[in-house]
């Protein structure tokens, strides 16, 4: 799909797709594979039993390697923006609800195997550089699929951040809100597309509520609800997370990132 449109921006977008999730595809056979050491799939039942096995830690490094492409983290963050070359619906289900936060629900389910070790710190440097450098690099984009795609880049690096300190719930529910206010996002981006006559880019657009009134107010809604506006949805939870973080034990450089990045 992210090669739909036929030309040669949309092929090495889809190449550069492909390849970095093979990435992630190849750790999450290997976890796989080892998870034969213990005799059956259903790791959620010794996690806490086993979670101090070399064989486990090894499980948990591959599963978040696997987590880190998928979710497009740094090293392996271009992909998502690229993959933007897409038509909008599909970026509207998959680039940012639902292909993304596969990464995030896999480390919610490993969170035990990540906690007691060096690779939960590790996780929250490189999400929180992902959150500073995606709401950083959306300041000076033109196109509106990117600008939105960016933005999911550092909802994830959020996600992926709380998730490291260990209120797994918290990412949980963060991706619960993020998915259903940016897939309308998405929406209402796409709508605005097709009434340009195709064109993605912000400059040529202006004066959208008084022609499209009805789409920029859902677009509105959706932008306060993830920027978190105050009683919207993404207040309790962005806000809970930013709380919790102020409340925990982390140093100067990762409180630093996560309120940049947020404001």
């Amino acid at each position: 799909l992210v090669i739909y449109f036929q030309n040669g921006k949309s092929y090495n977008a889809g190449m550069l797709t492909a390849l970095s999730n093979r990435i992630g595809d190849v750790a999450l056979l290997l976890a796989i594979a080892w998870m034969l050491n213990y005799g059956s799939w259903n790791y959620i039942f010794y996690l806490d039993m086993m979670k101090n096995n070399i064989e486990m830690m090894i499980i948990g490094g591959l599963v978040m390697l696997a987590a880190m492409t998928k979710s497009a983290q740094i090293p392996f963050s271009s992909w998502l923006p690229a993959a933007m070359a897409a038509p909008t619906p599909v970026s509207a289900l998959v680039h940012s609800s639902t292909l993304v936060t596969a990464g995030v629900y896999l480390l919610i389910r490993f969170n035990d195997v990540l906690m007691n070790w060096w690779m939960a710190q590790f996780l929250l440097l490189v999400s929180g550089l992902t959150m500073f450098m995606a709401g950083l690099g959306a300041n000076f984009e033109f196109d509106l699929k990117k600008i939105i795609a960016l933005s999911t880049l550092s909802q994830l690096g959020l996600m992926m951040s709380i998730l490291s300190m260990g209120f797994y719930k918290l990412a949980f529910f963060h991706l619960l809100t993020h998915a259903l206010f940016k897939a309308l996002l998405f929406m209402c981006a796409g709508s605005i597309i097709h009434n340009m006559k195709n064109s993605q880019d912000i400059r040529m657009m202006g004066s959208l509520s008084m022609s499209m009134p009805l789409t920029c107010s859902c677009f509105n809604v959706a932008n306060l609800a993830l920027c978190g506006m105050p009683f919207l949805a993404g207040f309790y939870s962005k806000d809970l997370i930013l709380e919790m973080v102020m409340l925990s034990y982390v140093n100067v450089f990762s409180f630093f990132l996560f309120f940049f990045s947020t404001g």
